[in-house]
């Protein structure tokens, strides 16, 4: 069936606009990692991301093109520097992988649900698909290296019930609490192991940043990303439940920066969106009081820290402006 040609939607735009952001900073990030990796299983994973993101780039710009929308700037070869040294261990750039393959079938999935226009959506399809591929080939080398770091396993009861009680969410005070279920389980490691990707790459970016403000700007983000990290640790450990950590998660003493400082306040503005998500999501989903709130409170405070962050981008001019309709009200005036 022949679809009928219509311009693109305001979330087809977005979706699109975004990839174009989102893509031209991971092939920047790749090609400083493809750069400095000595295992040949890792690199073949990053030379995999880099592919698809330069795909994704290459097909996003050629439907916003089609369109005559504007393409956005994003980021080029300024923005990163190929004679930097290594700033982060093999080890990492396969957990860092794993987790921008999760955040992309997260953007493309939410993406694809509020588009219309079947090359978007094909677009979107295939972009879930090549993150789904990578998730999963990623996953296959840290098995294969013993490296891949499971969520807790526990003992549960063999019985079905139901809730009959209103005292099974417990109160903020966190007394008598229940111990947490398996689905508070599940979003509580999500998270911890979200963080300490975030926190081991902003201790890199601390270290390379060129600017006093930028430098202390990713600190900050690295010690919120420690206070989590421990928060989180605390909900699992308080039940005897152990806290599985990845190891060689390392960083080199390199000052020299791989790349702009555009690119870094883009690249923690990305995790800041990320993480406010997960949270939401783990709050919803959270039958405890103490740890739904926990979420919340955190939530604030990392909305708070990407607040600042949206200052200095503005500031530096680095901010590029997402596509804003006409403000028609200014012809009324006229």
């Amino acid at each position: 069936m022949e679809e009928h040609q219509t311009r693109l939607t305001s979330s087809e735009i977005a979706a699109l606009w975004s990839s174009v952001q989102n893509n031209s900073m991971a092939i920047c990030v790749f090609k400083h990692f493809i750069k400095n990796v000595d295992d040949e299983d890792i690199k073949s994973i990053i030379n995999n991301a880099l592919s698809i993101s330069e795909e994704n780039l290459s097909l996003s710009e050629k439907i916003l093109r089609e369109d005559k929308q504007p393409i956005p700037v994003g980021f080029r070869d300024e923005d990163f520097n190929p004679n930097a040294p290594r700033l982060y261990s093999d080890t990492y750039y396969l957990y860092y992988i794993k987790n921008m393959a999760k955040v992309g079938l997260s953007v493309y999935g939410v993406a694809l649900a509020t588009s219309a226009k079947s090359s978007v959506r094909d677009f979107l399809s295939k972009a879930i698909q090549s993150s789904t591929n990578l998730y999963n080939k990623t996953s296959d080398v840290l098995l294969s290296k013993g490296l891949f770091v499971r969520p807790p396993y526990v003992s549960t009861t063999n019985e079905i019930d139901f809730i009959d009680q209103k005292n099974y969410k417990g109160g903020l005070l966190n007394i008598n609490r229940r111990p947490v279920n398996v689905i508070e389980i599940s979003h509580v490691y999500a998270n911890i192991e979200t963080n300490l990707v975030g926190q081991v790459l902003l201790t890199g970016l601390t270290q390379v940043a060129q600017t006093n403000e930028v430098r202390k700007y990713c600190e900050k983000g690295k010690d919120i990303a420690t206070k989590h990290v421990k928060l989180f640790s605390a909900i699992l450990t308080d039940d005897d439940i152990p806290v599985p950590t990845p190891s060689d998660l390392t960083v080199s003493n390199s000052t020299i920066a791989p790349f702009s400082e555009k690119l870094i306040m883009f690249h923690t503005a990305l995790l800041i969106q990320s993480s406010t998500s997960n949270y939401a999501t783990a709050a919803a989903a959270s039958l405890r009081k103490d740890i739904a709130t926990t979420y919340v409170r955190l939530a604030v405070e990392v909305t708070s820290y990407a607040s600042d962050g949206v200052n200095i981008m503005i500031d530096h001019s680095w901010l590029e402006e997402p596509p804003q309709i006409i403000n028609k009200k200014n012809f009324s005036n006229q």
